[in-house]
């Protein structure tokens, strides 16, 4: 396997998609269906992207992001939003992240996002 991924969504046919995908672009996948399960796989797991959704209950994309960036600080983080709010991904990249795709999403579009991400980390 190569690069391990984690996939925070709390919708249980996005994650199984993005998994699907990035699968067959030989990464190691795991998926979490909250911050919460995100944040304990983060601390027992060496994860070399995040990909987060940004509206999730208890805890959304945007404080899960906070806590990434203070404790994993060079951990790159890639946004997956539904949102058709410019502001949203404005803020994203304002606090960070190094890039977004909108769902859905083209395979293509996340495959090679996630590749470029995974290039400029080391």
């Amino acid at each position: 396997m190569g690069r391990r991924i984690l996939i925070v969504d709390d919708e249980e046919i996005n994650l199984r998609l993005t998994e699907y995908i990035l699968r067959n672009h030989s990464y190691e996948v795991i998926t979490a269906n909250s911050g919460a399960q995100g944040l304990d796989l983060l601390r027992r797991r060496m994860i070399d992207l995040v990909l987060l959704d940004i509206e999730m209950p208890v805890m959304n994309g945007f404080r899960m992001f906070e806590y990434i960036k203070k404790e994993y600080a060079n951990l790159p983080v890639i946004f997956l939003t539904a949102s058709g709010d410019k502001r949203d991904v404005l803020e994203v990249i304002r606090m960070g992240a190094v890039d977004y795709v909108r769902k859905p999403f083209d395979p293509k579009v996340l495959a090679e996002r996630v590749a470029h991400a995974l290039e400029h980390r080391f």
